[in-house]
């Protein structure tokens, strides 16, 4: 067997595999719809060509006034003001008032000309058709928004690299803008390998496994905003697992090995990265559990990774390493971190100091917090996640975490 590898922490492994990486290099960008831009990174800034709201605009259903005739207005002397008509919706006002005249106005509507402020409906009383006591004063600017409030003609509304969300799709609706130009979607080469691998859909017999972690890191991929490459399962052959390695990397950005990070004899995952090109393996072992054995290697710039073939490291790996990866190749400059909730724990976790321990964890809640559970379970059971809400980490300093203590979670 050979030599065991030196260890890094996930976060630095990271670190130095986009140090390495050049992030500064253009990125391929398209035109796409703002209906499928959920998710998405901008790949240049975006300029409003409009100002919003475009006229002023009443907040709440009242009466357009100029405030001064409000001041000084209460419920035992009140200030008359004479009716003169509503401002439609969707139309310029024809309205414009004089001293002691007002309008009526409705919310997302304009105010009449010469107006200042909006007195709400609720501080009026209706005298008669003609005539309204306004109950309470309104300062100038009260109860209204003013053109460009929102935004101005020639401001940048959404900045490059960042992903887009819904309120950014109403934003830039809004301005009518209904296309942008996006980073396209990194793509994900994900190879199996194993003799004892079978596809997902066959049966297997004693000593076959099926084929799990193509599914779920396909699904993690495109999760993460990736498009998942799957390229097919590998027998335990130096020359099959490269030239189908090859393939992949050729229409990928990113190639990933599943089940190819052990530190077995029969592991020539190493062999086959630094067989691909320069510089090959650069990492090789993370301070991690579960996750150990994981490789990281770059090959003309595109980003290789060997994660452990048990479905839990897997995971865990993708979600440290990988994530993060196909988010910075997206063109997004601060990757979306997962949510998280305080909760408190519900049992001793043991643990090493010198690693960083990853623990499942199921959420309950109690009458005075959240309640994490943990799952405790071999890295080869996928059930062990299916059943959890999310993850805990102990840090690397630390030999454990106990019953009671507060701990961050990281949700699925």
């Amino acid at each position: 067997m050979p030599e065991f590898f030196n260890v890094m922490p996930p976060q630095q492994a990271l670190q130095t595999l986009l140090a390495r990486l050049d992030v500064s290099l253009p990125r391929a960008s398209e035109c796409i719809s703002l209906t499928v831009s959920l998710g998405r990174a901008t790949s240049t800034d975006i300029i409003s060509p409009e100002t919003l709201p475009a006229f002023p605009r009443s907040t709440v259903d009242g009466f357009s006034v100029n405030a001064i005739d409000t001041f000084g207005a209460t419920p035992g002397l009140p200030s008359y003001l004479e009716v003169i008509g509503e401002v439609s919706m969707g139309k310029p006002p024809s309205i414009s008032l004089n001293t002691g005249q007002t309008a009526v106005t409705y919310t997302g509507g304009m105010l009449a000309d010469r107006a200042d402020a909006v007195v709400m409906i609720e501080d009026t009383q209706q005298i008669d058709e003609h005539t309204v006591e306004v109950l309470r004063p309104v300062a100038i600017g009260e109860n209204m928004v003013h053109p460009g409030e929102d935004v101005h003609a020639g401001d940048t509304i959404i900045a490059q690299g960042k992903i887009i969300r819904p309120q950014d799709i109403g934003a830039l609706q809004s301005v009518g803008i209904n296309h942008i130009r996006a980073t396209k979607k990194p793509r994900v080469a994900l190879l199996s390998m194993g003799d004892e691998v079978i596809s997902s859909d066959q049966t297997p017999i004693v000593g076959q496994i099926r084929d799990i972690n193509t599914h779920t890191i396909s699904a993690m991929i495109s999760q993460s905003g990736g498009i998942p490459i799957p390229l097919g399962i590998a027998r335990d052959d130096f020359d099959e697992q490269l030239k189908m390695a090859k393939s992949g990397l050729s229409e990928a950005d990113i190639l990933v090995f599943s089940a190819g990070s052990s530190v077995s004899i029969r592991d020539i995952t190493a062999d086959i990265i630094n067989a691909l090109g320069d510089p090959g393996v650069i990492i090789h072992g993370l301070s991690l559990k579960p996750g150990k054995p994981a490789i990281i290697g770059i090959i003309d710039q595109k980003p290789v990774f060997g994660l452990p073939g048990n479905p839990v490291s897997a995971m865990i790996v993708f979600d440290l390493l990988i994530r993060p990866t196909i988010y910075q190749l997206a063109g997004c400059k601060f990757p979306p971190e997962p949510s998280t909730v305080i909760a408190q724990l519900g049992a001793n976790i043991p643990s090493a100091p010198g690693r960083e321990d990853y623990v499942p964890v199921k959420l309950e809640n109690s009458d005075v917090s959240i309640i994490a559970h943990p799952i405790l379970g071999k890295s080869n059971l996928i059930y062990t996640l299916a059943r959890a809400d999310g993850l805990i980490q102990v840090p690397i300093d630390k030999s454990g975490l106990y019953e009671g203590d507060f701990v961050k979670v990281r949700l699925f």
